[in-house]
């Protein structure tokens, strides 16, 4: 039996997480759900975004499914993956037919470190000899622990799952010391896998930024700092359809919490036109990680059976389905497998 952390969150986060429980109830696999508070909602309610009830929870379960967080996302998320240390993120960027995919055939990895960078939080006010705001500051740490940790993530990844090559990502002509000793470490790095026939390479942030606009089906696994990786991974989603298609992964040596990459969409909550896809995407991410490759594979052919057809589909997907109507398309395909 697995034991799953479930924390639905705010907004569209009830709506895709109930689809997705509807999903993986219909597979052959013991599961125990645990559900958590945290979010919006939690916070006016308990006056605290994440309870400690809610970390210990997870921190007692198998893995975690968290479904999205309005204002307090912050509050919540980026201080689960730190209490976790949950310091690899993972983006990958598909293209899935019957979607606003601008190309058809991508399929890329963005391994993004977790931990450090510009998201610590250490931030503070610069002001004058009268007391007045003149600016503000923020610390960024880039350390070689990390940078080496998450660089052999993204070679480990690339061995493990048949990939040719790793882009390191940085701006190390400008910020010298801390992306330049990114960039020392991942050569380093590199070195460790030049036996497993998986090219290295390295390119500045903005240069990437456009290599995905013009050249993106020439990346296997992009590794990158904090900050640059949470930019570049919404411009990946951007290439294949739009965040509603887009799960993640926060992986640490001991526990994984696994979320869509869209917020809680307010505007539309509580009507049931959220896409459930990116939920389900990250379950089948969760599959994958607890082992249940052969499971993850049959929902990720029904998640592309549904896509493929286009008929019972979300709004945003040029559908006139629900969000339940639509997880439940994907659970009828699994009866076929």
């Amino acid at each position: 039996m697995y034991k799953i952390a479930v924390i639905p969150g705010d907004g569209i986060g009830k709506e895709v997480m109930e689809a997705t429980l509807n999903v993986l109830n219909a597979l052959d696999i013991d599961f125990e759900f645990k559900f958590g508070e945290a979010g919006d909602e939690c916070k006016e309610k308990n006056d605290l975004a994440l309870p400690q009830e809610t970390i210990d929870l997870v921190k007692k379960t198998d893995a975690c499914l968290f479904g999205a967080a309005g204002e307090t996302a912050a509050d919540v998320i980026v201080r689960l993956r730190q209490e976790m240390d949950l310091f690899a993120n993972l983006r990958p960027v598909k293209s899935y037919p019957g979607t606003n995919s601008i190309f058809n055939d991508l399929d890329f990895m963005i391994v993004r470190e977790n931990t450090e960078g510009m998201y610590i939080g250490e931030e503070e006010y610069i002001k004058d000899e009268s007391g007045n705001i003149n600016g503000a500051a923020a610390k960024r740490i880039i350390t070689r622990d990390a940078s080496e940790r998450i660089c052999d993530y993204a070679f480990k990844y690339a061995k493990e799952n048949n990939r040719k090559k790793v882009t390191g990502v940085h701006k190390a002509n400008v910020l010298k010391k801390t992306d330049g000793l990114f960039k020392e470490v991942f050569y380093e790095v590199a070195k460790n896998y030049k036996d497993y026939n998986i090219d290295s390479e390295d390119f500045y942030v903005d240069a990437t930024a456009m290599y995905l606009l013009t050249r993106p089906k020439s990346f296997d696994v992009i590794v990158t700092t904090n900050l640059f990786g949470d930019i570049l991974s919404d411009e990946g989603a951007g290439l294949v359809g739009g965040l509603g298609l887009i799960p993640s992964a926060n992986i640490g040596d001991e526990r994984a919490l696994f979320e869509p990459v869209h917020g809680s969409a307010p505007d539309i909550a509580g009507k049931g036109l959220a896409n459930p896809t990116a939920m389900i995407l990250s379950a089948i991410m969760m599959l994958e990680y607890l082992g249940e490759k052969e499971k993850a594979n049959i929902l990720d052919k029904a998640v592309l059976d549904v896509l493929s057809e286009g008929k019972i589909v979300t709004g945003d997907l040029n559908g006139k389905s629900s969000t339940m109507e639509m997880s439940e398309a994907i659970k009828e395909k699994l009866n076929f497998k």
